[in-house]
Order: structure tokens, then sequence, then C-alpha cells
């Protein structure tokens, strides 16, 4: 939370509930004119993404040639994913599709799945994280009190991909991620998902049991063994074409008769929770404000649309009682504890160790090595 006086921007509706903000003479925000330097360089919703989409599919091809897989895709069964799922049965690819459950899917996300895969004929694969060990893991975010609780779900999710993949002798992991509904966030609300000196940091002062089973990867794996050694990549389609999500829904719901969730992110409960009720009521943090903020910034809402929506409540209280009552009986805490968690002072991940600093000097070294290949090395497109 921040001292400064209230503004938002005049542009999208960021506000000063990011501590870091800054506002030009008229108003507008830095996430506004970061996101404008984005097109050409990141994003390219045009003639030339088509041409950089068309390449990558063709090199996907080619390297996969004469194996049964020549990608991965990670399947969460939100829009974005989902979507791009459909889009690669268009292209030709054929992807080993990976769901990684760990423990919140509801049943409209279950289904999701089921739906489009069998639409597209894909092979799936469901990693099931052991309970006891995501539980305890869980309890150790809450206890610290840190902002991103989601982070538990994240590294597993993308850590079984990168697993997946090298057992599998797949370079190109497929991510539904984009900068049209996700080039907006605030960087001082969380840190990363990936960053697992933070996550056992964390576990180790205030998890129970010892993570046996739990995915990670570690620094110098992340870094330099998988976009060095085993030259793997993780590619973002949807930055390389006209990503409109409102007409992606409608595309799904005609195509395989997919079916929205009632909020961003609502194929897990869990998710639901943190991000509607847990952030806003310790930190004051609104994760629809990036999210209608990227939406503005790409041109599929207006400012005053978002501004109506942000009106609506985040929850409706029944079904808040409902899904703060199932947390606890799958966490195995009354609710005078969870209630205890939210209303504790919040900390922030870097009261813990992290990986800053060498990811800091991960990325000189990137650039040097980068210079000496003379080409483009990253764990991302």
């Amino acid at each position: 939370m921040t001292t400064r006086p209230y503004q938002r921007c005049t542009r999208c509706v960021m506000d000063t509930s990011d501590p870091e903000i800054a506002f030009d003479a008229d108003g507008v925000c830095n996430h506004c004119h970061e996101f404008d330097g984005l097109l050409g360089t990141q994003w390219f919703p045009n003639a030339e993404g088509k041409q950089k989409l068309d390449a990558m599919i063709a090199r996907i091809k080619a390297e996969g040639e004469g194996k049964e897989y020549d990608s991965i895709l990670g399947l969460s069964g939100g829009v974005d994913s989902t979507y791009l799922a459909m889009k690669i049965k268009d292209w030709g690819l054929r992807p080993l599709v990976v769901h990684v459950d760990a423990g919140w899917n509801t049943e409209l996300a279950v289904a999701n799945i089921e739906r489009v895969v069998k639409h597209c004929g894909y092979d799936l694969h469901t990693h099931v994280v052991e309970w006891e060990e995501m539980r305890d893991l869980h309890l150790a975010y809450l206890k610290a009190g840190i902002p991103n609780q989601d982070v538990p779900q994240d590294h597993v999710f993308f850590a079984s991909l990168y697993h997946f993949a090298t057992q599998n002798g797949i370079r190109t992991i497929l991510s539904g991620g984009n900068l049209a509904t996700e080039g907006i966030f605030p960087r001082a609300w969380h840190g990363s998902a990936m960053d697992a000196i933070n996550l056992r940091a964390i576990h180790a002062q205030y998890g129970s049991r010892p993570l046996k089973s739990y995915t990670t990867i570690g620094f110098l794996t992340y870094y330099f063994w998988f976009p060095f050694v085993k030259k793997m990549r993780t590619v973002r389609p949807l930055n390389y074409m006209p990503y409109d999500k409102a007409a992606a829904l409608t595309e799904m719901q005609e195509t395989f008769g997919y079916k929205p969730y009632d909020r961003k992110h609502g194929e897990s409960l869990f998710t639901k929770l943190f991000q509607n009720y847990y952030l806003p009521t310790k930190f004051g943090y609104d994760k629809r404000l990036p999210h209608l903020s990227s939406m503005i910034a790409s041109g599929q809402m207006t400012r005053d649309d978002a501004l109506k929506t942000l009106e609506e409540p985040l929850y409706d209280p029944r079904d808040l009682e409902s899904d703060i009552a199932y947390c606890c009986k799958k966490l195995r805490i009354s609710r005078e504890e969870f209630d205890q968690m939210v209303q504790l002072p919040g900390r922030h991940h870097t009261d813990f160790p992290t990986w800053d600093s060498r990811q800091r000097m991960a990325k000189k070294a990137q650039g040097i090595i980068e210079r000496m290949l003379g080409r483009r090395v990253s764990v991302y497109s």
C-alpha cells in the first residue's frame, strides 16, 4: 500500500495501488508508454507477425520431423491456452498436451479441457501433483504473507512442462501467454514464479514436510541448461497475430462448445479466491486493473467500459463464503486460521532470499554469449 495521493491513469485504469507507477504531464502512466514500445518489438498483431508466425511454425515442424510430437503445450482450460490449442490444430502442429492438476481444478475447467482435446484429437497427459506436498507449500506461502500466492501452482506447472519436454526430446514449448491481455503488469506486485530459490526459502521457513516429488527448476537449469544446451524455448504464438479475447471466446463456443468462466483464471478455485479476495483485502491489489488496462492498450476495450467493469463487485458474497469454506476444508485449516493469515501485515517476496542478483548476472552473460554466437538465445520468444 502507498501513502502517495491517489491518481488513476487518464488512458488506462492503472492507479497508485502500483507503488512504482509514474505519470506524465497528461496523466498517462508509464505502463501505457511501455506497452506502446512493445508494438514491433515483442508484439506483432499485423502482417509482420504473420510472417514471423509462419516461420516459427515451419521451424517447429522441421525440428519435429520424424518424432511423435513436435512441440508441447501446457493446457489449463483457460481461454488463452485453449484457444491456442485450437489454432495449433489449424496450423498442422503435433503437440503433446500436458495438463498439471495441482488440486484446484473446477469441474468446468476439466470439461473445457476434455472438449478441446477431443475436438483436436490430441494426446493428453495429466500430471497430478502430490497433494500433501502441494498443501504444505500453499500453507507456507499463506504464513509468509506475500502477494503472489499462486507461485506453488505456477511454478510446478511450468517446471513440469520443461521436464516433460526434455523427456520427450521436444525443444519447443507453446504458451498461451500474450501481451494483448497481459502486457501491462506492475512489477512491484509480484516476483518471478520461476524463482526456485525464493520458493524453497519460503518453504524452508514455514513448511513442515520435505518437497520430494514437487517439480522445480533450478537457476542454472532455467537460464543456461535449457536454452543453451538443450536449445529449448518457450514461444508465445498469440503475440504474432491479432488476438481478440472476445472473438476467440466466441469462436471456441461455436467450434467445440467451450464454456466461459465468470472471472479471468476462473479455471482454478484457489486462483479465483486469491485474486479476488486475498490480494485486494490484504494488499489493496485488484488484478482486474492490469488486465483491463492491457485490453485498453491493445484496443479490445474502451476505458469507459473498463471503469464500468471495475464498479462491479469482485465477489458475490454467497460465493465468497462458499469458496473460503472449500479452501479451508481442503487445506485442513479453520476459518479463524485463514482469517488470521489474511489479516496479518503483508510481506514482500524480497523479504526472503531470491535469485534476482543471479538473474541480473545471467542476463549479462546471455548477452555476451549471444554476441559470440551471433543469434538471440532466450528461454522465451
